[in-house]
């Protein structure tokens, strides 16, 4: 037997690779763009900025490090230049995409950062494997602009998985439906009627706002939100805004909220504050041809007949009156069962200055069935 060169026992020494397969390497140098990998053979193999990551312009020497061990497939075992072309994404997508394929299996829950949005939806990345997340799987309510979830970590299920067609759907709204049921569930088997709460402005509506308290939303009607008037929920409240509301109803899943605390009903005590007799301060809330109504307090409307507001004649409140303007009157009516109270002007009037005055004369059931 021959003997063997010293070129020939050094060939031997090295290990054969073929194209395809994953080998082990120490990081001997690294470059923005480029990794050089001693792999034990003849050869030493590289890396591309291409071939680590998705990501462009990412510089490699603050990703690995000289000394580092790491796995890789073999593109080409010569790459015409007499090294091994290797790749490290295309390695960790297979392997990502086994890791995604027991993910779908099993029904598991993962975390990822969204690495780009698009017009249709969301992209993340498991293990250099793509995840697309459509819009309508992103939300359990419409979202207008997803570029608020760009850089975040979400978490989701993989819904569909066809490798084959590169179709790996993500979904994350199933998630928040089955939490925010849990939370509902939670939050129905605790609340009853007349219960106080704190909650946060969902929305807002021309016929009240819809409070999310927690695990589920409440509406709070225009009716309910105040002594007051209100004439629009919007000019009152803004989404975000933190509320002090109380169950008024529940009937089943829905849920009926006021903010008109019984301890602030501005009736309580009336029969003392507006008693007849009693010269009170308001302000004209509205008119109509047969009177002006004035506002006592909040909640607490006063009629001033139009027979009521001079000693002079009158032919419409409009004539001498304005909304807004603060008027000074005597109460000559009061009834608490019906909440109606009437006043007068011309009852304040010197008596001498007002003899023809008779304020018990105006009929305040044939002016109410008038205003309706």
């Amino acid at each position: 037997m021959s003997e063997m060169s010293f070129e020939q026992m050094l060939e031997e020494s090295f290990k054969t690779i073929r194209n395809g397969e994953v080998v082990e390497g120490t990081v001997i140098d690294v470059k923005p763009d480029e990794i050089v990998l001693n792999i034990g053979y003849k050869a030493d193999g590289i890396i591309t900025r291409n071939e680590y990551t998705n990501e462009s312009n990412v510089d490699l020497t603050t990703m690995v490090s000289v000394g580092d061990t790491m796995e890789a497939k073999v593109l080409k075992v010569n790459d015409g230049e007499g090294q091994v072309m290797l790749t490290y994404k295309r390695l960790a997508a297979e392997k990502g995409s086994k890791r995604l394929e027991e993910a779908f299996e099993n029904k598991e829950v993962l975390t990822a950062k969204v690495a780009q949005v698009l017009d249709g939806g969301l992209c993340v990345i498991v293990d250099e494997t793509r995840v697309f997340i459509p819009a309508s799987l992103v939300s359990d309510s419409y979202e207008k602009d997803l570029n608020k979830y760009k850089d975040q970590d979400i978490e989701f299920v993989i819904s569909e998985f066809n490798p084959k067609r590169r179709r790996i759907i993500g979904d994350r709204k199933q998630l928040l439906v089955a939490r925010k049921l849990e939370q509902q569930k939670e939050l129905f088997a605790k609340i009853k009627i007349g219960d106080v709460l704190e909650g946060t402005v969902k929305n807002v509506t021309d016929f009240g706002a819809f409070i999310d308290l927690g695990g589920a939303d409440g509406l709070l009607h225009i009716s309910e939100m105040s002594w007051g008037r209100v004439e629009s929920p919007k000019k009152v409240f803004n989404v975000g805004d933190t509320v002090k509301v109380f169950i008024k109803d529940i009937n089943e899943t829905k849920i009926a909220l006021s903010m008109k605390f019984p301890a602030e009903n501005p009736w309580n005590g009336a029969a003392e504050k507006f008693a007849i007799g009693n010269v009170v301060t308001g302000k004209v809330a509205r008119m109509t041809d047969f009177g002006a109504f004035v506002e006592l307090a909040p909640g607490v409307d006063a009629l001033l007949h139009v027979s009521q507001i001079s000693k002079e004649h009158v032919e419409k409140p409009s004539d001498v009156l304005k909304v807004g303007q603060e008027v000074e009157a005597k109460i000559v009516d009061f009834n608490e069962d019906e909440k109606k109270i009437s006043l007068s002007i011309k009852a304040l009037a010197a008596p001498e200055d007002n003899e023809d005055a008779d304020v018990a004369d105006v009929d305040i059931e044939a002016v109410a069935q008038e205003e309706e």
